[in-house]
């Protein structure tokens, strides 16, 4: 592992955060360039309008890729370009926000469960392993039979699918600390439960939470992918990488460029997230196991 050099360190926080990737391996790198390319475009082209409307009919029904239209039109006419940026905007906002929330429920449960064990972990731990028999998407699906489809749905499925596994790690690694000797002299000290969980346990899983955090991000793509393309997930008129998949297939052997173009996003975003969780598990904790790959 490669350390910031103290001249990094008197720097600004962007020059650290450069130095920072920089101590990566070249394939992580390439992965992170990726990911941060993608954001960037997906940010362009809903605040500033790159490509055009999402919406407007622009030219003929499924024309091929083109220098007027990279990445051809749909089945209305309209450029897909503006769409394929909508739809990982979409995709990215909605599968972050829930993994944020995720991880805040796995974080406290976790905690809970690898400080107190006992009947109270057990009992967390038995609920992760029931939301843990059912197939992510048929849970998913069930979801969105209660909630109706949308991007609510498409959160709370990705959180209820996310949650057990990443409570599971962190409880796992709390129970560690737990019973390491400077938190039995914290306690000995008289320190409070509270304070003893967020100031001395929370920061010796924060590891373990970034890299969980990681892969769930893939996972929760593959899922709002997954519930879009059957219909219960974003709905039309707008766009997420799942649906733009799910109306291309319909043009697969006519306009194959439809469903190739959001599907190649998927893979690209899917890989660089896991490269990156796979450095980040290794440059943490080497001997950290994967849960949610």
């Amino acid at each position: 592992m490669t350390a910031l050099t103290p001249m990094a360190r008197r720097r600004g926080p962007v020059a650290r955060a450069w130095a920072y990737v920089a101590s990566f391996d070249g394939f992580t790198r390439a992965a992170i360039y990726v990911l941060a390319a993608l954001i960037i475009a997906a940010l362009l082209g809903s605040w500033f309008g790159l490509g055009g409307s999402p919406t407007d009919i622009v030219g003929r029904r499924l024309q091929p890729p083109s220098l007027a239209f990279p990445v051809g039109t749909d089945n209305l006419g309209r450029s897909v370009l503006p769409r394929l940026l909508a739809g990982v905007t979409t995709t990215l906002l909605l599968s972050a926000a829930a993994v944020v929330l995720a991880a805040l429920i796995a974080t406290i449960s976790g905690i809970m469960a690898g400080y107190y064990g006992g009947r109270i972990g057990g009992t967390i731990m038995r609920i992760g392993d029931i939301l843990c028999a059912f197939p992510a998407i048929v849970l998913a699906i069930l979801v969105a039979a209660v909630v109706g489809p949308g991007s609510i749905a498409a959160l709370a499925s990705i959180v209820l699918v996310t949650v057990p596994l990443m409570t599971r790690m962190v409880g796992q690694a709390a129970r560690q600390v737990a019973q390491r000797e400077f938190i039995t002299s914290a306690i000995i000290s008289g320190v409070g439960t509270r304070t003893l969980m967020i100031r001395h346990i929370l920061p010796n899983v924060a590891g373990t939470i970034a890299i969980q955090g990681t892969y769930a991000l893939s996972v929760a793509i593959l899922v709002e992918g997954g519930l879009s393309f059957l219909g219960y997930g974003v709905q039309v008129p707008h766009a997420s990488l799942g649906l733009l998949v799910q109306e291309g297939a319909v043009y697969m052997v006519k306009a194959p460029w439809l469903i190739l173009a959001p599907g190649a996003i998927l893979v690209i975003a899917i890989l660089a997230i896991n490269l990156i969780g796979d450095s980040l598990r290794d440059r943490f904790d080497p001997r950290e196991a994967r849960s949610l790959t």
